[in-house]
């Protein structure tokens, strides 16, 4: 039998600027967004009709109806596509393996609706281009597109404009999570200023991490303060960051409450992760 997988990586905003909202209440962005080495996994088989298993570590903070959660919705959306283009498709045995925190900041469930996407197109043979992808992840969520694209990118308009940018020079990265959830609409909502300088412009290349270091210093996460007021948990956390050995930039990762610090290198930022959890068992700190 058939079965085929798709790794759902974490998404990391390294900077997120608010530049703008639209009529209809949508606020524009401009980000820069990486992709770790972690994340969910889907996997898909084929079978009669559409199901969804869920395990891993965070399967039960998966709240809601299990029949309205977002890996679920991606599946149904690619099969009406399907029934619309005159394809042939079947239907899929999901599975979904939780290991990123929910409602963390690092599109978690995003990156699980594209990967969802991506797996089922290959399974039902639809051969749908990456438009067509884009332009149904963007039904589900506007984090879907750059999910889709997987690779580091600059992002701008509501999350639907993705330009993919230069290799980023190699570094490691630390992400950790305080154990608090924060909503998405409540942070945007507390936003005092939606109207903030655009991100400077991308160079051609990166020469090395000094200069990815240089180029992030002055731009920020214009969602940062807020969550902070609304969990100081995430404040805590960047503080903890910053005073780590070797640990080059932190901040907030989208609308956290996951941070993240950038390391030279992956004994720096496993050294520092073993200090992170030796202080703070409850929090979920990975490289």
């Amino acid at each position: 039998m058939t079965r085929l997988t798709r790794h759902a990586p974490a998404k990391v905003n390294l900077a997120l600027h608010v530049v703008g909202r639209r009529p209809d209440g949508y606020h524009l962005i401009d980000t820069l967004v990486a992709f770790a080495a972690i994340g969910d996994l889907i996997a898909v088989e084929p079978a009669e009709t559409l199901t969804l298993d869920v395990d891993g570590p965070f399967a039960a903070a998966l709240d809601g109806d299990p029949a309205n959660n977002l890996v679920l919705r991606a599946a149904r959306l690619l099969a009406a596509e399907a029934v619309a283009a005159g394809r042939h498709h079947s239907g899929a045995r999901i599975r979904l393996t939780k290991a990123l925190p929910v409602a963390s900041g690092i599109g978690g469930g995003s990156s699980d609706a594209a990967a969802t996407l991506l797996a089922l197109n290959d399974l039902w043979d639809l051969r749908f281009d990456d438009a067509r992808l884009a332009a149904l992840g963007l039904r589900l969520g506007a984090d879907v597109p750059m999910c889709l694209a997987g690779r580091p990118a600059r992002v701008t308009g509501i999350g639907e404009q993705v330009t993919l940018c230069p290799r980023l020079p190699d570094h490691a990265l630390m992400l950790v999570n305080p154990g608090v959830a924060v909503a998405t609409p409540q942070i945007f909502r507390g936003l005092t200023k939606r109207d903030n300088p655009p991100l400077p412009d991308l160079p051609s290349k990166w020469a090395d991490l000094d200069h990815l270091i240089d180029w992030l210093a002055p731009t920020r996460n214009d969602l940062q303060a807020t969550a902070e007021a609304l969990a100081p948990a995430i404040g805590e956390t960047l503080d903890v960051l910053r005073a780590l050995p070797g640990c080059r930039l932190a901040r907030m990762s989208g609308s956290g409450a996951t941070c993240f610090g950038i390391f030279a290198d992956g004994a720096a930022a496993n050294a520092a992760a073993a200090t992170v959890r030796g202080m703070r068992p409850a929090w979920w700190a990975t490289v």
